[in-house]
């Protein structure tokens, strides 16, 4: 299947044609012909923890052991092959079988298997071009984006590292911070984090993602005080809800109030209404109750409906796809398919469901 972009003119959406062959194959689609005035294409942006990706050798400087052919998980080649393809599939269809132009990954554990993903599994006709992490995490799990390089032309890119609460306090992951210019000679800002975990209890553990939720909401106020015209995307998975101090008090990410204008300065949250509105709405499901760990968050600049680069909350969810789903045996429902529940192999793709935005751009 080779996909085809066609440009159309402003206030118009831009279709995609689709040819099958008798191989399943994706092409990249070719962003960079010539750009007239006020031309428009949507595109879309994804942030998905995808569950433990790692190669199957050891890292002599990493805690990979349980991820290895002779551990308790016997996790091997054929596994890491199958999640690797799964993911790329998953990601197409997220993007309504469209590649989407940005995606943020949480816990990937080195650039082999980016490198991987890009190249030998259903991803590898896009051209994703990458940068990741990295973090001195001790499982060396780290953060990385995939990008479009026809969209979005990498300007620079560095690791935020987060100051740990204690000295004797493991190392937690870095943030990622992405910049890049846009067809239309913008620049977009993008931050990825992955917050320490609720290991040994929500409670126990908020100190850790307070201390990272102070250290993004410092990288972001610095951007946007330091951009003419601020666009910044923050996205990953923050093992914290919307309503959490983390995300509503440190970072103040909050849904627009209807009929307000965005601020410049205030940043977004385009799936915190939904959470409100909408019952077991989420992208992870913890002892039976869904909830959103996975978020996505904007500056006010890019939820005004005439900028050149603009969203929405209507243009914003959680990719409940029916095949990323199973019965939820024990609570009912449904529940992610994950690889792994403890040592036992499910075949699955991630704990985690997918969560996108979709994006207007006039160039």
């Amino acid at each position: 299947m080779i996909l085809f972009l066609q440009r159309h003119r402003k206030n118009t959406k831009p279709r995609f044609a689709f040819y099958s062959f008798c191989v399943f194959v994706f092409s990249s689609y070719s962003l960079l012909c010539k750009a007239q005035n006020n031309d428009t294409l949507t595109f879309r942006v994804v942030s998905y923890n995808v569950e433990n990706l790692f190669d199957t050798y050891h890292d002599s400087l990493k805690n990979d052991y349980e991820f290895l052919p002779e551990s308790v998980r016997h996790w091997n080649y054929s596994k890491y092959k199958k999640k690797l393809n799964d993911i790329g599939r998953t990601l197409i269809a997220v993007g309504e079988w469209t590649p989407p132009a940005l995606i943020a990954l949480c816990e990937v554990e080195n650039d082999s298997v980016l490198y991987d993903l890009t190249h030998y599994s259903v991803l590898r006709e896009v051209g994703y071009r990458y940068v990741m992490t990295h973090s001195n995490d001790e499982r060396g799990i780290d953060v990385a984006l995939l990008y479009q390089r026809g969209l979005f032309k990498l300007l620079d890119n560095h690791s935020i590292i987060i100051d740990k609460p204690r000295p004797s306090d493991r190392p937690t992951r870095d943030i990622l911070h992405v910049s890049g210019i846009l067809l239309n000679g913008d620049t977009l800002d993008i931050l990825i984090a992955h917050f320490p975990s609720r290991s040994g209890g929500a409670k126990e553990s908020e100190p850790y993602r307070l201390k990272a939720a102070h250290r993004l909401k410092q990288t972001a106020d610095s951007i946007i005080s330091l951009r003419q015209y601020p666009q910044l995307l923050i996205m990953g998975d923050f093992n914290d809800y919307p309503h959490n101090r983390s995300i509503k008090k440190i970072i103040q990410a909050e849904a627009l109030v209807p009929g307000n204008t965005p601020r410049n300065d205030q940043l977004y949250h385009l799936l915190a209404r939904k959470v409100q509105k909408e019952k077991n709405y989420g992208s992870y499901k913890y002892q039976g109750e869904w909830g959103l760990l996975d978020h996505l968050i904007v500056s006010g600049n890019l939820l005004k409906p005439d900028a050149p680069l603009t969203t929405s909350e209507a243009h914003a969810g959680v990719a409940r796809l029916p095949f990323l789903l199973v019965p939820d045996k024990r609570f009912g429902g449904v529940q992610p398919f994950r690889t792994y529940i403890g040592p036992r192999y499910e075949g699955g793709i991630s704990d985690h469901l997918p969560v996108w935005a979709e994006f207007r751009l006039i160039y």
